[in-house]
C-alpha cells in the first residue's frame, strides 16, 4: 500500500507548489501594483485572502473554524498562533477580513517568485540578529493604524513535530501592550498532520482552527508582558494538549525521533 501512497503523496505536495507559484505568476501584475504602496495594502489583502482559499481548497483540504470571539472592523490586533506548517500562513489570511501584516523570517525571501512579493509586504526579521529583531517592532508599530493588524508566530520558528508547543518570545506581547490592543490567540490543530515537514507523511484533511477569546491588554504595562505571554502560551498549549488527533501525531513524531537518535 505504501508504494502507492508515497508517489501520490509526493504528487500532492508538488501540486501545492505548482498551485502557489502558478497563481502568483498569473496574478503578478495586480500584486505588483497593490504591493507598491502601504495605502493599497487593504486591497492587496483582499486578493491574498481569495488566493488563500484557492490554496487550501485546491489542495483538497477543508476548513472547520470555531470562533469564540469575532474581530471588529477598523480595530487593530496582534494575531498569535502556533506554527506548524507552510499552511499556517494561508489559514491566518482566511481568518481575518481586516488587513494583517506578517512578521516573518528573512530566509523565505529565497523562495523563487513567492520571495519577491514576500519582501514587499512582510516585515522581515533575521532571528539570529538582535538588532534586526529590535527594528522589526519599530516597523510593526507604524503599521498598527486604521484597522491594520500584525501577525506574529510567537514561537519564533517551526518547532520539531514531536514538540507540542515551543516557548513563546516576548515581542508580540510587548507590541500589544505598547499599543493597548488585544491579543488574538489562534490554534491550528491539523496543519502539521496534513502538510508535515516529513515529505512522506500527510495528505488532504479537514483543517480545524480555533480562534480563542481575545486577551485584553488595556491598562497593562511592559512589566506585565511575561504574565501576558504565559497566559497566551497556556491557553494555546491546553487546546493542543487536549486534542486527540494533534497529540497522536505529535507523540508519533516524538517516538520516531527518539528511535532515530537511540
Amino acid at each position: 500500500m505504501k508504494y502507492i501512497k508515497i508517489p501520490l503523496l509526493l504528487i500532492w505536495r508538488a501540486w501545492f507548489y505548482v498551485l502557489m507559484f502558478l497563481g502568483i505568476i498569473i496574478m503578478s501584475p495586480v500584486l505588483i501594483i497593490l504591493s507598491s504602496s502601504e495605502k493599497l495594502y487593504p486591497r492587496f489583502w483582499k486578493v491574498v485572502r481569495v488566493f488563500s482559499y484557492i490554496i487550501i481548497y485546491g489542495m483538497g483540504c477543508r476548513l472547520k473554524i470555531e470562533k469564540e470571539e469575532e474581530i471588529e472592523k477598523d480595530q487593530s490586533y496582534v494575531f498569535c498562533a502556533n506554527h506548524t506548517s507552510f499552511l499556517d500562513i494561508w489559514i491566518m489570511c482566511i481568518l481575518s477580513k481586516n488587513p494583517v501584516v506578517f512578521v516573518g523570517k528573512k530566509e523565505l525571501v529565497k523562495i523563487p517568485v513567492f520571495g519577491y512579493f514576500y519582501k514587499r509586504v512582510v516585515i522581515m526579521v533575521d532571528r539570529g540578529d538582535a538588532n534586526s529583531r529590535r527594528k522589526v517592532y519599530g516597523r510593526a508599530k507604524k503599521r498598527l493604524t486604521n484597522g491594520t493588524s500584525v501577525a506574529i508566530y510567537p514561537e519564533g520558528l517551526v518547532p520539531d513535530e514531536g514538540v507540542i508547543l515551543a516557548p513563546f518570545k516576548n515581542g508580540a506581547f510587548s507590541l500589544a501592550i505598547e499599543h493597548q490592543i488585544p491579543i488574538v490567540p489562534q490554534v491550528y490543530f491539523d496543519c502539521k498532520r496534513s502538510f508535515s515537514w516529513n515529505v512522506f507523511r500527510g495528505g488532504p484533511v479537514t483543517l480545524r482552527v480555533k480562534q480563542c477569546k481575545f486577551i485584553p491588554t488595556k491598562g497593562l504595562t511592559l512589566e506585565n508582558r511575561i504574565q501576558l505571554k504565559k497566559e497566551a502560551f497556556d491557553l494555546v498549549y491546553e487546546e493542543l494538549s487536549n486534542d486527540e488527533l494533534y497529540m497522536k501525531h505529535t507523540n508519533e513524531m516524538k517516538h520516531e525521533r527518539t528511535s532515530i537518535n537511540s
